[in-house]
């Protein structure tokens, strides 16, 4: 597995992954820091992150338990290199994505806002 940068022309695998338009897929890619993983000479999954004030907020997390696993550690090595802390939400009922989550030493901090219905919980790492 490789992790790299994401480019515009991976914005269509993107949308695939997330049933997202390419097109919004694609300012995804110019607006936040996307960072891919590759297996298997494809695109694996991803990482969107960016920073606002002193937190690294994740605004999406997709692929297997194992490659969200070593996607987590872009935006929290980004953040320890500026000393800042790192957010994200996950579905309330996404017990895998959760348990990734936990692993990477994140800590629950109570609900968050409720998305097309679906409930979330957030996530805080004080790296």
């Amino acid at each position: 597995m490789q992790v790299r940068d994401a480019i515009e022309a991976d914005a269509e695998e993107l949308a695939a992954q997330t049933g997202a338009p390419r097109d919004v897929m694609r300012n995804l890619v110019h607006d936040r820091t996307v960072r891919v993983a590759i297996a298997d000479d494809a695109v694996g999954g991803f990482v969107s992150f960016d920073a606002r004030q002193e937190t690294v907020h994740i605004t999406q997390l997709e692929g297997s338990e194992e490659l969200c696993e070593a996607l987590l550690e872009e935006p929290i090595r980004f953040a320890r290199k500026e000393a800042m802390d790192v957010e994200l939400l996950v579905a309330d009922d996404d017990e895998e994505m959760r348990d990734v989550v936990e692993n990477a030493a994140f800590e629950l901090e109570g609900y968050g806002p409720a998305f097309e219905g679906t409930r979330t919980v957030r996530y805080r790492l004080e790296p």
